[in-house]
């Protein structure tokens, strides 16, 4: 996040949780600070949910690829599906 950026979001974050804290809804109020907590964290270690996804996703990838041959799964045959399909 860029300077201005980030301190406007932290703003607004604490002008969110003291809104909260006055109408007496916590729940809404630990979801703020959560949040506030998480662009507080990826601000200063530089590591974002979206980096996060791209290696589980990576890693559940790798480990399919070749499933079908590691369980001896026959592969599925385009034409056969589509027949199917008909009826």
């Amino acid at each position: 996040m860029d300077g201005l950026s980030y301190y406007g979001s932290l703003l607004l974050i604490v002008a969110l949780a003291y809104m909260f804290f006055q109408h007496n809804n916590s729940l809404l109020l630990l979801i703020t600070l959560a949040i506030g907590a998480y662009i507080v964290y990826s601000h200063e270690t530089g590591h974002t949910a979206t980096e996060f996804k791209n290696e589980l996703v990576h890693s559940i990838n790798d480990e399919a690829e070749g499933f079908s041959e590691k369980k001896g799964i026959e592969g599925f045959d385009a034409q056969k599906i589509k027949d199917h399909e008909r009826y």
